[in-house]
């Protein structure tokens, strides 16, 4: 069995509604046990066009689903919900992405483990550091801890 990391998040309608009902379908898939959450966030847009803020969150699952595989469930969850193919960083009534999967690091065509933007998005890394604040990027090298002190400490710095 598997750890990971799942970002969810959604910006259209209900995003609470929306938010729980993904964590439902989540809970009752075979082979994924949600195992804990963060709170959720609300957040503003990474750019993009005009829009709502996100409402954001982190999932800790265990799994023996391989990241391809469960990266179609997410996307069968997400259709299901009714999202629909949009441009990067449109709105959507959910998003689910996997952010780390054990140690793994990989790079397909559809799948990049850990998530290549994580560490520069506050709001995963706040979910992240809620629930996982030990936990090590396979890629960086710096526990999520780590990496959300530096994005807040640059954060504060641009805004200076």
């Amino acid at each position: 069995m598997s750890i990971a990391y799942l970002g969810i998040g959604g910006n259209i309608g209900d995003r609470g509604a929306s938010c729980e009902e993904a964590v439902s379908r989540l809970r009752s898939a075979e082979e994924i046990e949600v195992l804990r959450y963060s709170e959720f966030y609300l957040t503003e847009p990474v750019s993009g066009p005009p829009q709502e803020d996100y409402l954001n969150g982190v999932l800790k699952i265990k799994t023996g689903i391989f990241p391809e595989k469960l990266l179609s469930i997410l996307k069968g969850i997400e259709n299901d919900m009714g999202r629909r193919p949009a441009g990067r960083n449109h709105p959507r009534i959910i998003d689910i992405d996997i952010l780390l999967y054990d140690s793994v690091v990989m790079r397909t065509d559809n799948l990049t483990i850990p998530h290549p933007r994580m560490h520069e998005r506050y709001f995963v890394l706040r979910g992240l550091a809620e629930i996982a604040p030990d936990v090590v990027h396979p890629a960086l090298g710096k526990t999520i801890t780590e990496l959300f002190k530096r994005l807040c400490s640059l954060s504060q710095a641009s805004t200076i």
